[in-house]
């Protein structure tokens, strides 16, 4: 009888030191982009900071989170997105009624460059 009570007694500790593992806290979606104050490394991260540099690389980015991130800063994206051979994706978007081609980086980075059409 004593050891049924130590192996409940022992079943009950373990599981309350392993706690509760269902909540979903710290979940993140998509790829983490931190935004350092300095660069890290030099070689990549040389022109952060500029809106207009984008750094080529392997994107990890989906389709939706690319747009996400557009609409993020306040891009209404009004055509498809296409990926380009450096992993950049971009569509054409509007914000504050004007037209651009915008654009994001394997690092999250968004860019906009005027619509020559609207010249």
């Amino acid at each position: 009888m004593t050891r049924a009570i130590y192996a409940l007694a022992a079943t009950t500790l373990l599981l309350a030191a392993c706690g509760d593992k269902t909540a979903d806290e710290g979940r993140v979606e998509g790829p983490v982009v931190s935004a350092s104050e300095a660069p890290r490394n030099p070689a990549v991260d040389a022109a952060a900071g500029t809106e207009t540099a984008l750094t080529p690389g392997a994107s990890s980015f989906t389709e939706a989170q690319a747009r996400s991130a557009m609409e993020k800063q306040g891009y209404v994206v009004t055509g498809p997105l296409s990926q380009d051979a450096q992993g950049i994706w971009s569509a054409m978007a509007t914000r504050d009624g004007a037209e651009a081609r915008v654009s994001v980086d394997y690092k999250g980075a968004v860019s906009a460059a005027a619509n020559p059409r609207q010249n």
